[in-house]
């Protein structure tokens, strides 16, 4: 197993289990930890990639295509690709689960981006890139997960007028 990636922004951690070299960029699989309250900053989409959790102990909740869910320890949820959704931890503990992503596309290297933007102290509280920060990260990894709002073509737009202006600000990742 790998070592244990810390997000100082959102107190998250995770672990590698499988990585997409590992599974000939079929499957990523990370072992992931959440303190009360933290979770996903905002409503996103997987454009080509279904998400699974399975909860190992503590409290899971998301929204999930305007539903809301809880997991406990045990239960599973798979989400299709397409469908907006956001997690978080719902309980007092701290949450720890697995989670699946497949196919993974660019999941690994966006998770450690945005972990080593936090650890450098250029994430906002929420743990979330500013719009320029954005717009870099939109242009270097794809658009693979993105925001919920605004709709698609109007991101990969505001992508490409904005992540030059973010990289000649010096927003890199």
């Amino acid at each position: 197993m790998g070592a244990i990636l810390h997000n100082p922004t959102t107190g998250e951690r995770v672990r590698w289990l499988l990585t997409s070299a590992e599974s000939g960029g079929r499957l990523v699989r990370a072992e992931w930890w959440a303190r009360p309250g933290g979770g996903v900053a905002f409503e996103h989409i997987h454009a080509e990639a279904e998400e699974r959790f399975e909860v190992l102990s503590g409290r899971m909740a998301a929204e999930v295509g305007g539903r809301h869910i809880e997991l406990g320890p045990g239960e599973r949820a798979s989400l299709p690709p397409g469908v907006p959704h956001r997690w978080w931890n719902a309980g007092g503990e701290e949450l720890h689960f697995v989670l699946e992503i497949e196919p993974p596309g660019n999941f690994e290297r966006a998770i450690e981006t945005l972990f080593g933007l936090a650890r450098q102290g250029r994430l906002r509280k929420d743990g979330s890139p500013g719009l320029l920060q954005m717009a870099v990260l939109a242009r270097e990894l794809g658009l693979e997960a993105y925001p919920s709002s605004p709709p698609l073509p109007v991101l990969r737009a505001a992508t490409a007028v904005l992540a030059p202006i973010g990289r000649a600000l010096g927003y890199g990742i």
